[in-house]
């Protein structure tokens, strides 16, 4: 790509940590200014590798919801990786979703074929939301996402002409619901899908699963942010001790909201293997702007809250903005990019702090000693 550091091969990385008792760092990054400088400065200061993503609905080609494109948002971390000389980095596509088969993967190869072209080394397909609730069999249940999975790996292969990449799959649509509360992945689901893709030849490094988690912010019915203690460490672990002989771990994804305490106890280290944490930079963003910027941030609210109220909508402006002020990043996107100096100072100083936080609660200090 022409870049000094170029984003690390995924697969090549995963593996080589294998045995670490940490998990990596995924930060999306909706906002990049001043956010991936932060985090580059203190994986440099903790000697750690860390993953850079967006999903495709926060960065496609047409902008997504962060006005960005793969080429842009690699151009940003590839750039960032060199202000700080910092090479020990990965560029992934996250949550490549698959909804709908025949409108969905054309779409997505599109995606990947970009997110190849832009430099990206690892891919997370998504076809979660893929499941027959008339199946007799877990087999029959996941027959869909294991063969949309599989197409979309083998063109990602084909794609990559030979190089290594990364790759997660997921089963268990996470955040869903029913009537007995939130779905949980069950062992059965994970290690049939697995052993599944593995008779087909592929083979993941990361499973997402549903566990509990949340994606985004979580409120209560007042509208008070509050933190997230769903997440099933115990099903978890059960999990990915029975995907260990396939060398597979637990990709935890929607972790903003989790207590860093939590994650630091509890978490099991070297079972979750990445860990995925998005919503909280563009938190900590708003929170830098709110002081720094004012006059921008009221017109980020302003507009937020005008577009949530549809009529008959009665949340509270709190639920309305932590909801869907991740649309305000590509509605103000050059004015956010236009901030000064200090403000992107000071974006980058919480971040370093936020992201050393996050290093320490994951184990993933030293970690660059397994791959060098």
């Amino acid at each position: 790509m022409g870049y000094k550091f170029e984003s690390l091969p995924g697969s090549t990385i995963y593996k080589k940590l294998k045995d670490a008792k940490s998990i990596i760092l995924a930060a999306n990054t909706r906002i990049t200014n001043g956010i991936v400088d932060g985090i580059f400065e203190a994986a440099k200061k903790f000697n750690t590798v860390v993953i850079f993503e967006l999903a495709k609905s926060e960065c496609n080609l047409s902008g997504g919801y962060t006005g960005q494109t793969p080429a842009t948002y690699s151009k940003a971390i590839h750039e960032a990786a060199e202000r700080n000389d910092w090479p020990y980095f990965i560029v992934h596509g996250d949550h490549l979703t698959i909804k709908n088969p025949e409108k969905d993967v054309p779409v997505v190869k599109d995606l990947i074929k970009a997110q190849i072209n832009a430099g990206y080394t690892s891919f997370a397909i998504d076809a979660s939301f893929l499941f027959n609730v008339n199946g007799l069999t877990e087999k029959e249940q996941l027959q869909q996402n294991i063969e949309v999975t599989t197409e979309l790996a083998y063109f990602i292969k084909d794609n990559m002409s030979g190089k290594e990449f990364g790759l997660e799959v997921e089963v268990g649509e996470i955040g869903k619901r029913d009537d007995s509360g939130l779905v949980i992945t069950t062992v059965e689901e994970a290690t049939t899908y697995i052993n599944e893709l593995k008779k087909k030849d592929i083979h993941p490094n990361f499973l997402a699963i549903a566990n509990g988690s949340t994606h985004g912010n979580i409120f209560d019915d007042s509208g008070k942010l509050v933190e997230q203690l769903s997440i099933d460490i115990p099903r978890t672990i059960e999990i990915a001790r029975s995907l260990a002989e396939n060398g597979v771990k637990i990709a935890q994804h929607g972790i903003t909201g989790t207590p860093i305490e939590l994650i630091a106890k509890h978490f099991p280290k070297g079972l979750i293997g990445k860990g995925n944490v998005g919503t909280y930079w563009q938190n900590i963003a708003w929170d830098v702007l709110k002081v720094f910027e004012p006059d921008l941030f009221d017109k980020i609210k302003e507009w937020t809250i005008s577009r949530g109220y549809d009529e008959g909508d009665t949340r509270p402006e709190g639920i309305i903005f932590g909801k869907n002020s991740k649309y305000a990043i590509k509605q103000f996107f050059d004015e956010i990019y236009d901030v000064d100096a200090r403000t992107r100072e000071a974006l980058k100083a919480i971040a370093y702090s936020e992201a050393l936080k996050f290093f320490k609660a994951f184990n993933s200090i030293d970690t660059v000693k397994f791959i060098k």
